[in-house]
């Protein structure tokens, strides 16, 4: 595993995709299902080449272990257009507040799926 694959999100493939993929003025649901692809990709990607996620130390509980594994959030790909000269900033930006406004309205989690009541506490083994 080269170093840093276990914090990557953007593979080469991915930003392949993502350049052949998105254009300007695409709809929110476009946009979604863009984004299920590309974190398809990576879950894939990060299968194939055995990769795990990073170790840390969950905050709440001092439980040393395994992070939860990368996911591509909606405000993440559109981040990354401008990260990757697919748009200008003031592009990217403009997308994000609409995208922002379109979530909040729309109640939708950053994945772009109808939110449901977050889960509180850890989700590992409590450390003893």
């Amino acid at each position: 595993m080269a170093a840093g694959d276990a914090q990557r999100v953007w593979f080469r493939e991915m930003i392949a995709r993502l350049r052949s993929q998105w254009h300007p003025g695409m709809s929110f649901d476009a946009l979604v299902e863009l984004r299920d692809e590309l974190d398809a990709m990576l879950q894939r990607i990060r299968a194939e080449r055995h990769i795990r996620p990073a170790v840390f130390q969950c905050p709440k509980c001092g439980h040393v272990g395994e992070g939860r594994p990368p996911h591509v959030s909606v405000r993440a790909m559109i981040l990354s257009l401008d990260r990757f000269s697919l748009a200008s900033a003031e592009q990217t930006r403009a997308l994000e507040k609409a995208w922002a406004t379109h979530r909040k309205q729309k109640g939708l989690d950053i994945h772009g799926v109808v939110s449901s009541v977050g889960e509180s506490g850890c989700v590992h083994p409590q450390a003893r």
